[in-house]
């Protein structure tokens, strides 16, 4: 559950469920949340939201004092919205008054090094490595069989969404909200049969990963890309027919102008018209010797 960096949300100020804004001392938006503090960091592709914990006023901060990330942001208005919903994620918490526990057992990912009690049965473990949410046999019955895990289980990448979505009153609104959009993302079905209805294009990434692979399941869809040390201006790819990644695949060269090539979201498909197929010296380690 990629929310950790919000369980910090004890301030040692009276305003401990507001947000302060303010601009940092590269000119960026920083806001203060309990004792956390969060900047919009202009990156190549946009902006980063980042975090650090320090204590100190925000226009002093300034980009290198920023150690966590969580993603991009949009623009300022986005990061402001977040910022409220950051501070509304920690008033939520401290209404649920989690405990957190140590416990000797042994869990698919190690030995729990810490656990953190939600309700009866529902124990969130973190070990050396990796972490995830151990269910009572009562409590995994109540898991819908489309997503439960025979041995109550629930890893802390994407399965633990499963468990908020079943308890819903043990997790903060923020929390709801990235579980949702987890279990849309990885187990389109078993949503659209748990609320009745169907997914529309963009609402799952799953789903619309399956839609394209059926849409270029003929196409040549690039597998690799670098740019060309060969020819100036150009980007050498490596496709297969709907972007299978397999040894036995077969593999084909294109040469595709490097102003127009983006990977995209599910893979970059070649237009024959417009891309020439490639026989010529490779740039790619493994293509050396080799032809086509």
């Amino acid at each position: 559950m990629n929310t950790s960096h919000a369980h910090s949300c004890e301030a040692s100020t009276a305003d401990v469920f507001g947000v302060e804004f303010g601009r940092g001392a590269d000119g960026m938006a920083v806001a203060r949340v309990g004792d956390l503090v969060f900047a919009m960091l202009p990156s190549r592709d946009g902006h980063l939201l980042a975090s650090a914990w320090r204590s100190r006023p925000l226009a002093e901060f300034r980009r290198d004092d920023f150690y966590s990330y969580h993603g991009s942001i949009e623009d300022e208005a986005a990061f402001r919205a977040r910022m409220i919903e950051q501070a509304e994620h920690c008033r939520d918490l401290q209404a649920l008054a989690r405990q957190t526990v140590r416990m000797n057992c042994n869990t698919p990912w190690g030995p729990s090094q810490g656990a953190t009690i939600y309700a009866e049965g529902v124990v969130s473990h973190t070990t050396a490595g990796h972490g995830g949410f151990k269910l009572s046999s009562d409590r995994n019955a109540a898991v819908h069989p489309l997503l439960r895990a025979d041995d109550g289980f629930y890893e802390e990448d994407a399965a633990w969404a499963i468990v908020a979505l079943t308890f819903p009153d043990l997790f903060t609104r923020y929390e709801r909200k990235v579980a949702d959009k987890t279990v849309r993302d990885s187990w389109p079905d078993a949503w659209e049969t748990i609320f009745g209805r169907s997914l529309a294009p963009g609402q799952s990434h799953e789903k619309d990963a399956r839609a394209f692979a059926r849409a270029h399941a003929g196409d040549w869809v690039v597998i690799s890309a670098i740019r060309s040390e060969h020819h100036a201006g150009m980007t050498e790819v490596i496709a297969t027919l709907g972007g299978t990644r397999d040894n036995r695949a077969t593999e084909r060269r294109f040469l595709v102008p490097s102003a127009d090539y983006a990977a995209g979201r599910f893979g970059f498909v070649i237009d024959a018209t417009k891309h020439a197929a490639y026989h010529g010296p490779s740039s790619f380690v493994s293509w050396l010797g080799r032809t086509v």
